[in-house]
């Protein structure tokens, strides 16, 4: 038996072979031109040596030479291993070493740095992208250099189901990232159920504002669309403005992004000056949404927004809320086709519904990931008991819908109280002043840990340090509430546009 992930790009350009899969600005993409590009890439990349099995970096902001790449990595046989185009040398040199990459495709914006992490790891071979506008680059070859083309019948290898097709690399919260095996089978099968659960059809336009390096968009956008013949719109850096204009121009119906995202949306000074009619919903997932947020959207845009939960480990998508008409509000939704997801206490027992009932969310399934690259012990830890540990702490309700508290190890324990922060920041977001929230603990001598919150305000509005520790203090039990908050210009935000807690923990120890 075989089966290769790229298939579904053959069958779509068999099926509708001049339906547009990409729209850049003015430039268009057909299904039966991106086959063929990734084809002559496929047969570039076995012309310089990349062998069936063979892994590929890929360092790439959302341009269409990321797509064609990675179908053409993927019909080559060889394995994916996209890379943070924001990465400094040392991460890179990490990933690289790690995964035993073969060959890096960059970007020349990043050339210099990708170079020096190259070097570090032993890499010589290297592939250099130069966008419209960007440096040239004299670091590797060029990209439009690789293709050649294909006499005959085009590369498809016949991979195994069980074969690795992308090596995910987690964001590294603990140690080092880590970087998950997902095989042909697991995407495909994570492309196919959620796009039926997501409902995409071929005449949907996706806007495509998640970098393509990261799992959310590469499975829950990019596969997902190929899949069903849908047409994808890129925009290679998220901008609210730009955002809009694209959603107008291109007349987006499904919008995919965090939570972030959505309030820098709401929070555009020209906001109604843009047609959004064309949306029919939203789609959230890589972080909680707060409550106000989901009020505000769903009544300014008139569109249902729907939150999935997911992870690297089990190739994006785990639970979701299917339809406006079959979810549970503020809910992650419930376990997808084809996986199981549980509620277990510290001792490994399951724990009852309810949300008196808190404990970690474990999955198994067909999503969850071979292992971790070339860790076995850390694959032993994640994959104990034949679950996925994924950290998250949860409950499920009665009828199975499954609600994220937050991160095991972001739990803050002030006295021997325990304090999600989550709970803290969803009464943060309350606030009409607060635009962004983040609450984490911080040292104390007398309780072990204090709660502190960082927060950033939407423009115009103003609000005192004071005013918001008495905001939070009126609305939840006296242990839980900020003993002190600092207002920012804005919080640190990694590549997804996700919150990143650890910065401000760093400079709060």
């Amino acid at each position: 038996m075989s089966l290769n992930l790229a298939t579904m790009l053959c069958e779509s350009a068999r099926q509708a072979p001049e339906k547009v899969v990409l729209i850049e600005g003015t430039h268009r993409m057909t299904y039966a031109q991106l086959d063929g590009a990734s084809d002559q890439f496929a047969a570039g990349l076995l012309e310089r040596g990349i062998t069936p099995g063979g892994r590929v970096a890929l360092q790439l902001p959302n341009v269409g030479q990321f797509v064609v790449a990675y179908f053409g990595i993927l019909k080559a046989g060889a394995v994916v291993v996209p890379v943070n185009v924001l990465y400094k040398s040392h991460e890179v040199a990490h990933i690289l070493g790690d995964s035993g990459a073969e060959l890096l495709i960059t970007w020349s914006v990043v050339a210099g740095e990708a170079a020096k992490g190259a070097a570090d790891a032993g890499l010589t071979e290297i592939v250099v992208l130069t966008t419209g506008g960007g440096p040239a680059s004299d670091l590797g070859t060029r990209f439009e250099d690789v293709p050649v083309p294909v006499p005959g019948r085009p590369p498809l290898h016949q991979s195994d189901p069980g074969d690795v097709a992308v090596i995910v690399y987690t964001s590294g919260t603990t140690g080092r990232p880590k970087g998950a095996e997902l095989t042909h089978f697991q995407l495909l099968m994570n492309a196919d159920t959620p796009g039926r659960l997501f409902g995409i059809r071929d005449d949907d336009v996706v806007l495509v504002a998640l970098p393509l390096f990261h799992v959310f968009a590469l499975s829950s956008i990019l596969d997902i669309c190929v899949r069903f013949g849908a047409t994808m719109t890129l925009v290679p850096r998220f901008d609210a403005g730009v955002v809009l204009d694209v959603v107008q121009r291109d007349r987006v119906t499904v919008f995919e992004g965090v939570p972030t995202m959505y309030i820098a949306l709401l929070d555009h000074p020209e906001l109604g000056r843009y047609d959004l009619s064309s949306l029919r919903v939203g789609i959230s997932g890589g972080a909680a949404l707060p409550a106000t947020v989901i009020d505000q959207f769903e009544a300014r845009f008139g569109v249902v927004i729907l939150e999935g939960y997911g992870l690297s480990e089990t190739a994006s998508t785990t639970t979701f809320n299917v339809s406006a008409t079959d979810r549970r509000v503020y809910s992650v939704g419930r376990a997808i086709w084809g996986v199981e997801v549980e509620i277990w206490d510290d001792a490994g027992q399951v724990l009852p519904a309810g949300d008196a009932h808190v404990g970690e969310l474990v999955v198994r399934g067909v999503n969850v990931m071979r292992g971790y690259h070339g860790d076995p012990e850390g694959t032993a830890a994640a994959l104990a008991d034949g679950w996925l540990h994924t950290g998250d702490l949860g409950y499920v309700d009665e009828d199975g819908f499954f609600f994220i508290v937050d991160r095991k190890k972001e739990l803050i324990i002030r006295g021997g109280d325990n304090v999600y922060p989550r709970e803290v920041e969803d009464v943060l977001y309350t606030h009409p002043a607060v635009a962004q929230a983040a609450v984490v603990g911080v040292p104390d001598d007398r309780l072990g840990q204090e709660v502190k919150a960082f927060v950033s305000l939407h423009p115009g509005r103003h609000v005192t340090e004071g005013e918001l520790v008495q905001h939070v203090r009126e609305r939840i039990a006296a242990y839980k509430y900020p003993r002190t908050v600092e207002i920012r210009d804005g919080l640190p935000l990694n590549a997804t546009g996700k919150i990143v807690k650890r910065e401000l923990q760093s400079c709060s120890a």
